[in-house]
């Protein structure tokens, strides 16, 4: 019997998003302090959007004047608690704590200051008078807690151990000792020199990541997210398992504009999740479908969260070169998801949705294709090869014209312009709130980046790490001596352990620290030890990118699926468990890449030969994985058969031809053995 399914009010979705994700728990204020706030989210946007178009100032001026009023405007918005101003206690000024001034103030005047003093600092790099090392403390101690407030507690933990480690290192054991540095010379490096908060990551989001956050903010509200849920909804509902194959590709499309993956989760989930349970999915399942289809937001172009522009600053490569090779390890992690999905419904007789219950695909475009164009002249614009802000200036331009053309049709000319005018301050505002956390976050990586150069832990980690996967490869590749031919090579083995390791490091920091700072702490610590594995460094960057992005889906800290399961009403643990199941094709992917870097099309080594091979390796791959998992191919699986297809897999994955040609040789005996049985079971109903 099909349950009775009760669909989430926006009310409703708003509280979950909040409940979820930290970077969405604003607390409410009192009028006058919303009024400030309000008006000073909307200028903050209305700089960034003029810089876009019209040039952007000195990079530390910059920087500093986007981090001071992020700051100030976080103590503002983030209670120091959870529980919001039920633990308000002290002086109160305009209904907020004098403390939460007091961080306000400190906050932006440190920021400021560097920019301030930018001319004389040529003379005091190196020899910081105690003015500087004061203001430096007092900003350090401010990011911290507005990184607390905004993200939670296990950033600033592990910003507050690198700094231990850089004061305390002539006490630290073996390698890791270094002669260590006095607090003056920590704040001289960390606040006076670009090598920390005023590094590349803070620059990146105030450069770059800040208009394409106002520009998917934007593009949703002139209804372009709603498109792609209706446009999927009409191409692929049909099929069987119909609601949760709408909920990858739409998923995927909204991607494109979007890289947050809890936000993605609730706006598609709102309305795929319950279609999924309604037609027979577990409420686990369908919960999982749309977090693992919606972590993929992350990793799709042309936006991919803040990490597409920060792989543009280390590498020094055009942002369409970043975009190009993303498009092949994001096909694949949709195409995992898809396929278990299919394979999954097919083995619990899911159907399709029904005629009557799909939007018409040509009604859909020819209503809302003018929300298409923002994002069509986005991509062009920087597949031709303008800068990033400035395609972001025109799209989201665009955006402005399309919504008042929009409002005008629909209210005339009059309600029209006021319509537009509200929406789009709106719009701003909306904008530069959801990129407040994001960029004290990156200030505060930049805190971790400083220790890493100031100490050199990063090539002394690599060191370690290499060596300890040489060794485990020497034992491997003994214990293979036996065969008559050689499966793995030595070196191979040992990048494998390798990679493993990384895997590992990446999930575990990414189950605390959002996908952007866990890329920039773990290029610094672990771009080193690939590189040391003759890894090419945009397949290296690209590798620990995406098991970051995988920790959204890996319990404990499963912070997507969790606001998933919240929607359809299921066990949280178990939602995770099944999302990470459901991702597995994409674990597979960076391994992919990193055997065979031609998948990323933009790479040295790239051959159209050596691609198709790749590319067929790894959808077969996929396909051998997500059947063991589901138990199911053509038909439901023998036991060795669950055993041989996960080995055929990695097989498949593998640069080695003859690994290669076992895997599939493997994969081909089950297909042949199941239509084979097939075919039997057929003709014996005939009989």
């Amino acid at each position: 019997m099909t349950e009775q399914i009760r669909q989430l009010s926006d009310a409703e979705l708003r509280a979950l998003e909040e409940e979820y994700d930290p970077e969405a728990r604003f607390r409410t204020v009192i009028r006058p302090v919303a009024i400030l706030t309000s008006v000073m989210l909307f200028l903050l946007s209305v700089y960034h959007f003029y810089t876009a178009g019209y040039g952007i100032p000195r990079a530390t001026t910059h920087r500093g004047m986007h981090m001071g009023v992020s700051l100030f405007l976080i103590f503002l918005t983030f209670s120091a608690f959870s529980s919001g101003q039920k633990k308000t206690s002290g002086f109160v000024v305009l209904g907020l704590p004098v403390i939460d001034w007091l961080f306000a103030i400190g906050a932006a005047v440190s920021a400021l200051y560097v920019p301030w003093i930018y001319e004389e600092l040529v003379f005091r790099v190196g020899n910081p008078l105690m003015i500087d090392i004061i203001m430096g403390t007092i900003l350090l101690v401010t990011l911290l807690e507005a990184v607390r407030r905004s993200m939670g507690w296990p950033l600033p933990v592990i910003a507050v151990l690198f700094i231990a480690y850089a004061y305390y290192g002539r006490s630290m054991p073996g390698i890791f000792v270094h002669p260590g540095a006095d607090w003056a010379n920590i704040i001289n490096h960390l606040y006076l020199t670009s090598q920390g908060i005023y590094g590349t990551a803070l620059g990146v989001i105030a450069t770059y990541v800040f208009h394409f956050v106002l520009f998917g903010v934007m593009a949703q509200k002139i209804g372009l997210g709603q498109l792609f849920i209706d446009l999927a909804t009409a191409l692929t509902g049909r099929f069987s398992g119909g609601p949760a194959k709408v909920s990858v590709v739409a998923s995927a499309l909204l991607g494109s504009i979007s890289g947050s993956s809890i936000a993605n989760t609730v706006t598609t989930g709102a309305l795929t999740i319950p279609a999924m349970i309604k037609i027979g999915f577990k409420r686990h399942f369908a919960a999982a479908v749309e977090a693992a289809s919606s972590t993929g937001g992350q990793i799709t172009p042309p936006v991919m969260g803040a990490v597409a522009f920060l792989m543009v600053e280390y590498l020094g490569l055009p942002l369409r070169t970043i975009l190009i090779a993303a498009v092949v390890p994001a096909f694949m992690h949709f195409f995992g998801v898809l396929v278990q999905v299919h394979l999954e419904a097919k083995r619990l007789g899911i159907r399709g949705l029904r005629q009557e219950e799909l939007p018409n695909a040509i009604k859909v475009l020819r209503e809302g294709w003018l929300s298409v164009f923002p994002l069509v002249l986005l991509v062009w614009m920087l597949m031709s090869g303008r800068t990033p802000f400035l395609a972001a200036f025109w799209a989201i331009a665009a955006c402005i014209v399309v919504y008042l053309i929009q409002r005008v049709m629909a209210s005339g000319v009059t309600e029209g312009l006021r319509e537009t005018a509200v929406g789009l301050f709106e719009g701003f505002v909306s904008g530069a709130k959801s990129s407040l956390s994001v960029t004290a976050a990156a200030a505060l990586v930049g805190v971790v980046i400083g220790v890493v150069t100031l100490t050199g832990i990063g090539f002394k980690i690599a060191f370690m790490v290499t060596n300890l996967a040489q060794d485990w490869a020497g034992s491997v590749h003994g214990l293979l001596a036996f065969l008559p031919f050689e499966v793995f090579r030595l070196e191979t083995l040992a990048l494998l352990f390798t990679l493993m390791m990384t895997a590992v490091v990446c999930i575990l920091m990414g189950c605390g620290i959002p996908t952007t700072a866990n890329y920039i702490i773990m290029v610094a610590v672990a771009a080193p030890v690939l590189s040391m594995m003759n890894v090419e460094p945009l397949v290296a960057h690209f590798f620990v990118f995406y098991y970051g992005v995988l920790a959204d889906v890996t319990p404990p800290v499963a912070l997507a699926a969790y606001a998933a399961s919240g929607i359809a009403g299921a066990n949280a643990f178990s939602a995770g468990n099944t999302a990470f199941r459901l991702s597995m094709g994409k674990a597979l992917v960076p391994f992919m890449f990193v055997f065979s870097p031609s998948l990323l099309l933009v790479t040295e080594s790239f051959t159209l030969g050596a691609f198709a091979l790749a590319f067929t390796g790894a959808v077969l791959g996929i396909v051998a994985l997500s059947a063991a998992i589901t138990n199911w191919l053509l038909g439901p699986l023998w036991r060795i058969e669950r055993v041989a297809l996960p080995i055929a897999a990695l097989l498949m994955i593998a640069p080695e031809l003859v690994s290669t040609l076992i895997g599939a040789a493997i994969l081909a005996a089950v297909v042949l053995r199941q239509w084979m049985a097939g075919r039997s079971g057929a003709a014996g109903a005939a009989a």
